[in-house]
């Protein structure tokens, strides 16, 4: 597949901002910075950030087990999302693929950048419909959508299935493993070599503890993040996240403590639920939260948020009716919400 095809003609054209930390990057040597009108009085961050984040970018693929050339971060997962359109998207004339019940913010970015949506619902086992997928896409159709494990519905996708639309499909698919960290299976990110036309999506605000510091990261081919960074802004990544980031990537042992917890913590959940009467279904679970199925999702909600315990109401969505989400917390939340819905009974 040659990838220059699918990007836009404006974006191959397009001569990429030259920041002054892009233009000098020796920082071994004692000099006197004057180019970049920065405040001069010594702050600890009067100056840029790194606009590559190197040293951070190096951290994550020693753990990621990818080359740092492989590596794009954004502000929030949000933000490589937006690039990925951006790059790939004519507006007013392409479309990507969805796969409702999913995560939403594909079609806010999708309406913000006007491309069209093609919504394929997922069948009844919360799995992808590979045939219609391939039936429907069109030579406009630019991305492939694949969040797995998915949100709402917090079960992955079948490898298999995956992997024909990786082969299959003409554009670029965009795996989003936001939760992959919950999930016994492997990141497509150990398969970047194999497939040209795939983009792997993860972020450190799931199992990493850190959505106040709005990190993603886009793991692709080294063709794809040399295209996404020409377009990306200079300074996307402000030198506290960079800092706080590299922090806590010291410190992985908690990191994986922490995922072992809310993994015990979803078993245990999952086990009690089933015996509250007005839970009709319990779906398995690859990551930080669970769906159920109640009797009346509204009327439960609410009980909730009186017993002042919100949880996330996802009746309105495709294939969740009646169904609320529940994201694992602390042993003590957890009994917390357990008991207040034994006590609804």
């Amino acid at each position: 597949m040659n990838i220059q095809n699918l990007i836009r003609p404006s974006i191959l054209k397009l001569k990429p901002y030259a920041s002054a930390r892009d233009e000098f990057k020796d920082f071994e040597k004692s000099m006197t910075f004057l180019d970049a009108n920065e405040n001069p009085f010594e702050t600890g961050l009067n100056r840029y950030p790194d606009p590559q984040q190197s040293a951070l970018k190096w951290r994550l693929s020693t753990i990621k087990k990818c080359n740092p050339n492989q590596l794009l971060l954004g502000n929030g997962s949000d933000e490589v999302l937006d690039l990925i359109f951006r790059t790939f998207c004519e507006p007013g004339k392409d479309n990507v693929i969805l796969l409702p019940p999913t995560y939403g913010m594909y079609e806010v970015l999708a309406n913000l950048n006007n491309i069209e949506t093609i919504k394929i619902p997922l069948q009844t086992d919360f799995q992808p419909n590979v045939s219609d997928i391939l039936k429907t896409s069109n030579s406009n159709s630019k991305i492939l959508f694949l969040c797995s494990p998915n949100n709402p519905t917090a079960n992955s996708f079948k490898a298999e299935s995956m992997e024909i639309l990786l082969q299959k499909f003409k554009g670029i698919v965009v795996i989003d493993e936001a939760y992959i960290d919950f999930s016994e299976q492997e990141s497509w990110s150990s398969r970047l070599a194999e497939f040209p036309n795939l983009i792997v999506i993860q972020t450190l605000s799931k199992a990493y503890g850190l959505a106040g510091i709005r990190l993603g990261m886009g793991m692709a081919s080294p063709e794809i993040i040399n295209v996404l960074n020409r377009i990306k802004p200079p300074y996307n990544i402000n030198q506290l996240t960079q800092n706080t980031a590299l922090n806590k990537l010291e410190n992985l042992e908690l990191v994986t403590n922490q995922i072992k917890l809310i993994k015990d913590e979803r078993i245990r959940v999952l086990s009690a639920i089933q015996n509250i009467n007005f839970v009709k279904k319990r779906y398995p679970s690859d990551a930080n939260f669970i769906l159920v199925q109640l009797d009346d999702a509204n009327k439960r909600y609410q009980q909730l948020i009186e017993n002042e315990l919100v949880v996330r109401n996802r009746t309105k969505e495709p294939l969740c009716e009646n169904c609320l989400r529940f994201t694992i917390g602390t042993s003590e939340e957890n009994t917390k919400l357990l008991t207040v819905l034994k006590s609804l009974i």
